[in-house]
């Protein structure tokens, strides 16, 4: 199920891994430096049952979608509006409320979650692939770049959210998360299994798997979809990508699920595993 991008959208076409390198160095940062800030999107938890669940589908259609329509750039209230090369994987950069750091990545086709159907279908684009490549704007906002395995990604279950528009979240994992994972990196494999320990910072279990390369040649969601054995639902699920190395030094990704399980009291919220201060990053 292919989505069209309005005509006249500001494009910029799909990159190979050297070409992104060029473009991060050659990026102009000056609106970060002139203190420009998009407007945010209030989802406190104190505030989160008074936000619609549609408000950020609203912004991205009936703003950012008809700012790139005519070339206005920045697309406020994002960062930026990517169209597909063929007219389909049309997404939106979009800078979260949350901390100083994150960002996220939303499809501008009508994609409820992690559940939903469409992310299933052979002719949708990798999304979680995009906000990987999205990454950059994360090192803007921090002024210095940061090794992969310090960065991560991450997509809240049905039960985890407060938003009906699928957004990635792009943002540093947690020290501490990140120690469990360079320890347990030799333990994964190419085929998902419970990780031998829970994480931080809840001790919430998760299924794991190790995916090789420098980009994600695979798309996550449908991994995480055809794993699951009969009778389980994608929306019980959470989903989480965090950059890494292989125990030979070679680039790759561990994927990462968590499961709704309220005697736990985990609602599927893999945000958990990020770190908005990007705590991380400053210690690198």
């Amino acid at each position: 199920m292919k989505a069209s991008a309005p005509k006249g959208f500001r494009y910029w076409p799909h990159r190979s891994a050297s070409q992104a390198r060029r473009r991060k160095r050659t990026l102009n940062f000056s609106w970060l430096a002139a203190g420009w800030t998009p407007i945010a999107w209030c989802l406190s938890p104190a505030h989160a049952l008074e936000v619609p669940r549609d408000h950020l589908w609203t912004l991205i259609h009936d703003s950012c979608a008809i700012a790139a329509k005519h070339q206005v750039y920045p697309p406020s209230p994002c960062t930026e509006v990517v169209a597909g090369p063929d007219g389909s994987g049309s997404y939106a950069v979009f800078k979260d409320h949350t901390g100083r750091f994150q960002y996220l990545v939303l499809p501008l086709a009508r994609i409820s979650g992690i559940e939903s159907p469409v992310l299933e279908a052979a002719d949708t684009p990798n999304y979680v692939a995009a906000a990987w490549n999205a990454r950059l704007y994360v090192e803007a906002a921090l002024h210095q770049p940061i090794p992969r395995d310090a960065m991560s990604l991450a997509i809240n279950s049905a039960y985890g959210r407060t938003q009906d528009q699928l957004h990635i979240h792009i943002d540093c994992v947690r020290p501490d998360v990140h120690e469990v994972l360079q320890r347990l990196v030799p333990t994964l494999s190419e085929q998902w299994r419970p990780l031998a320990e829970p994480l931080p910072p809840a001790k919430h279990r998760y299924q794991a798997r190790w995916v090789s390369g420098s980009t994600l040649p695979l798309d996550p969601f449908k991994s995480l979809a055809a794993s699951l054995p009969r009778g389980d639902r994608m929306a019980a699920h959470s989903l989480a990508v965090v950059g890494a190395y292989s125990p030979k030094g070679e680039e790759g990704f561990i994927l990462l699920s968590g499961r709704v399980d309220e005697a736990a009291g985990d609602r599927g919220h893999a945000e958990e595993l990020q770190d908005i201060e990007c705590t991380i990053a400053f210690a690198h």
